[in-house]
C-alpha cells in the first residue's frame, strides 16, 4: 500500500529534522523544502499529500507560497500552518489552510494532527 506523501517546509533546518524524522517513524513520505520557493519546487515533481507549511521564510513565504500553489494547481494538497506566531488560527485563516500547529508542539500532536487530515487522502485514488 502506497505511504501518503507529505511536504515539509521550514526555513529551520533542525525543525524540518525533528518533523520529517517523526512522520517517517510513523510510516509517511516525507520531502522537505527550506522556503516556498523550494517547496512550489518539489509539488512540481509530485504533488503531496498534505503540506506542512511555514510562514515567516526567507526567498519566498508561507502566504506567498499558498497563493502561488492555489494559482497554478486547482486542486492542491492540504496545507496545515505550522507557525509560532501568537494567533496561529489566523494564519492558518489567512491562507486558508485546512489546519494549523502552533510552535513549539509535542511530536503526538504532530500526528494527530496529521491522521486528522489524510482521512480524505485514504479514500481518495491513488496519486501516480
Amino acid at each position: 500500500m502506497a505511504r501518503a506523501r507529505i511536504l515539509v517546509v521550514d526555513d529551520d533546518p533542525d525543525m524540518q529534522d525533528v518533523m520529517a524524522l517523526t512522520l517517517e517513524l510513523g510510516g509517511y513520505e516525507v520531502s522537505r523544502a527550506s522556503n516556498g520557493q523550494q517547496a512550489l519546487e518539489r509539488v512540481e515533481e509530485g504533488m503531496p499529500d498534505l503540506i506542512l507549511l511555514d510562514m515567516r521564510m526567507p526567498v519566498m513565504d508561507g502566504w506567498t507560497f499558498a497563493a502561488e500553489l492555489r494559482r497554478r494547481h486547482a486542486s492542491a494538497a492540504p496545507i496545515v500552518v505550522c507557525t509560532a506566531a501568537e494567533d496561529a488560527r489566523r494564519r492558518a485563516r489567512e491562507v486558508d489552510a485546512a489546519g494549523c500547529l502552533s510552535k513549539p508542539f509535542e511530536l503526538e500532536e504532530l500526528l494527530r494532527v496529521v491522521e486528522s487530515m489524510l482521512p480524505r487522502w485514504r479514500n481518495a485514488e491513488p496519486r501516480p
